[in-house]
């Protein structure tokens, strides 16, 4: 019998299949494989039918010196996971738009809210809900980099002990065990110091905590968490990214499952990185009951698949035997089941500088404020997604109060050591 893991997983391969052959690594001159992540996001209707809206391919992102030049159109972080849920998002606003453009118009994911006396209070301001009849699931061809992989990592290596700590002993002492007194994400170097916490690969002794991208110690620094912590933090936060939840409740947006092949799966590890019997089990009930606007603690469940991705690093024994060698695809692409189809490089679209406007994708901050921006006032309230202003004042708004009670509430006790990613948020969205 084919289990729901392998359904979701071949709903992505076959989505990423008939791509044509450009959006997919290739092999080079001298006989270098490239390979890369796959990841995408899978819905499962109330007639039991799956379809995919949303996938992804990537393992880059943006170098904390280059924030301050991406202006809202270069992407941060476009890593597999975090590609997918961006594309997810675009498709939920797409959706949102023709709903709001045309009032006979349905859709089997997004409807317009309407509201109960229970509900007024918490939800007035927003004009869309997901429908209640569809659960989300996601496949990734690799696991998230990060703490759901540290075992993977550890076991790849001839030796299995904990590599070297970039600090001190000094550091190390002054960091072990340390809760900050103050916010983490507002607190990017009081209190503590984040070094320690965003290891990358680093310190296999230490497990459970936030760790940063790249995880190669030689590459340009970063503060953009791992897909690990980002998909952990989304079972509180829903798969809404800010811009998509001025316009649509959180409530269904959260992911069932996760999908990971058998070769990259390890118990150990997602169940520190994030149920309630790990790193999560901080998220308690008293604060649960606090949130408001339809935020909650939605643990998914990780199956396995037999599937496996063919342009994942997995050698096969032809592969092994004429001593292939396999190189990381600079190449990442994006589509959604309503028409968004992209390659990326560096950010930005595949043939544009990073300093060229016409190169962001339709995924980057700005665009995505743009759609945002345009449907509510087609819903007749423009105030739900602010312009006018830098982004920075939109994400610190009243529109976004409950969504940040959430994360600061799931960084400060759970993932501790959650350091904001600042330096692309003064781009202005003119009216």
């Amino acid at each position: 019998m084919t289990s729901e893991a392998d359904i979701v997983a071949s709903k992505v391969l076959d989505g990423f299949n008939r791509l044509p052959a450009k959006k997919k690594p290739q092999t080079r001159d001298n006989g270098t494989r490239e390979w890369v992540p796959l990841a995408g996001i899978v819905a499962k209707h109330g007639d039991g039918s799956y379809k995919c809206l949303a996938l992804a391919t990537g393992m880059k992102c943006l170098p904390l010196s280059k924030l301050p030049l991406a202006n809202g159109h270069v992407l941060h972080d476009w890593h597999a996971e975090v590609l997918a849920i961006r594309a997810f998002n675009h498709f939920i606003l797409e959706q949102c738009r023709e709903l709001a453009a045309n009032p006979n118009t349905t859709s089997s994911y997004v409807r317009h809210m309407v509201q109960t006396n229970a509900e007024a209070d918490q939800m007035s301001r927003l004009p869309f809900v997901w429908n209640e009849d569809v659960t989300l699931h996601m496949y990734c061809s690799e696991a998230p980099c990060g703490d759901a992989s540290m075992e993977l990592i550890m076991a790849a290596q001839q030796d299995a002990a904990p590599w070297e700590a970039p600090l001190s002993e000094r550091m190390m002492a002054k960091n072990k065990g340390c809760v900050p007194n103050t916010t983490a994400i507002d607190s990017p170097i009081d209190g503590f110091t984040p070094d320690l916490l965003l290891l990358g690969r680093a310190c296999f002794s230490h497990l459970g905590v936030v760790r940063r991208k790249p995880a190669r110690p030689d590459a340009p620094p970063t503060l953009s968490k791992s897909c690990s912590d980002k998909l952990a933090l989304k079972q509180c936060t829903s798969l809404l990214n800010s811009l998509s939840s001025l316009l649509v409740s959180p409530r269904g947006v959260y992911l069932t499952s996760l999908a990971l092949p058998k070769s990259q799966f390890s118990e150990t590890a997602c169940t520190r990185c994030f149920t309630p019997g790990g790193r999560m089990a901080a998220v308690q009930d008293d604060m649960i009951a606090k949130w408001q606007g339809g935020y909650e603690f939605h643990p998914f469940e990780v199956h396995t698949t037999g599937l496996e991705f063919a342009f994942s690093r997995r050698r096969g024994a032809e592969d092994e035997s004429d001593n292939i060698k396999y190189v990381a695809s600079n190449l990442a692409i994006a589509w959604t089941a309503n028409g968004l189809t992209e390659n990326i490089v560096g950010g930005v679209l595949q043939g544009r500088k990073p300093t060229d406007p016409r190169g962001g994708s339709r995924l980057s901050r700005k665009a995505l404020w743009q759609l945002a921006s345009g449907i509510a006032s087609c819903v007749g309230g423009p105030d739900l997604v602010p312009s006018g202003n830098a982004y920075k004042e939109l994400k610190h708004g009243q529109g976004l109060a409950h969504r940040r009670v959430v994360k600061q509430d799931v960084t400060a006790q759970a993932l501790k050591g959650w350091v904001r990613n600042i330096g692309d948020d003064g781009h202005v969205l003119h009216p």
